[in-house]
């Protein structure tokens, strides 16, 4: 997790490595000095892991499995882009009984107790793309050619489909367990409410290999 965040990279793109580095968690207490921008912090976290975990990586290509995103029979399902106010960035579960915050500008995912949403009143295939690949746990890769913009709105289950989330299937923000029944698939609901499939496919995908990485010691 701490390599994906500080890499901005998906946890498929991190391979190699001792099957540690999946499983052992770690307390980690740092304090920028004066103000640190977003960018900034995750150079320092790189930093961090050079020295306390002694990572070093390399960059190459690898044909992995990935999923080629594409218009079912009779074209993509999409509703022309909406104006009005919208947030730039909005992913998570809001805490209950708070007021449902403004729909994100781009596309986003929330989290409602029966299962999650994807959406956004202006947004780019390519980005739609890019969230799925983060969702899926793969690659995915726009094969629509769809090149304009639109309002996105997909009502899915969170259920096993979704590989990139940790325990997909857990308890919702209500503290219950989901109902994976209660909304369909993801790859359903692309096709339902969309018009959109994922077709398994293989292709290059830039990943980051693990030469080396230790344990760190406490201070």
């Amino acid at each position: 997790m701490l390599i994906q965040r500080a890499y901005s990279v998906q946890g498929f793109q991190v391979v190699g490595g001792p099957s540690w580095i999946s499983t052992d968690g770690y307390d980690i207490e740092a304090k920028p000095e004066g103000n640190t921008g977003q960018k900034r912090m995750w150079l320092m976290v790189q930093a961090l892991l050079a020295d306390r975990f002694k990572l070093s990586m390399h960059r190459e290509t690898r044909d992995l499995p990935v999923y080629d995103l594409q218009a079912v029979k009779g074209g993509p399902k999409l509703k022309a882009p909406q104006g009005g106010a919208c947030s730039e960035a909005l992913t998570g579960v809001p805490e209950p009984g708070r007021q449902r915050p403004a729909p994100p500008c781009g596309p986003g995912v929330i989290g409602d107790g029966t299962g999650l949403t994807m959406e956004g009143i202006n947004v780019s295939m390519p980005a739609v793309a890019k969230l799925l690949s983060s969702l899926v746990g793969r690659e995915v890769v726009d094969k629509t050619g769809f090149t304009g913009r639109f309002a996105l709105h997909l009502e899915f289950a969170m259920d096993d489909a979704l590989a990139g989330l940790p325990n997909p299937a857990g308890p919702d923000a209500s503290g219950q367990p989901a109902d994976p029944a209660a909304r369909p698939t993801i790859r359903t609901a692309l096709q339902e409410q969309l018009g959109l499939k994922l077709q398994a496919s293989t292709g290059p995908v830039d990943v980051f290999v693990v030469d080396r990485v230790e344990r760190p010691t406490e201070n």
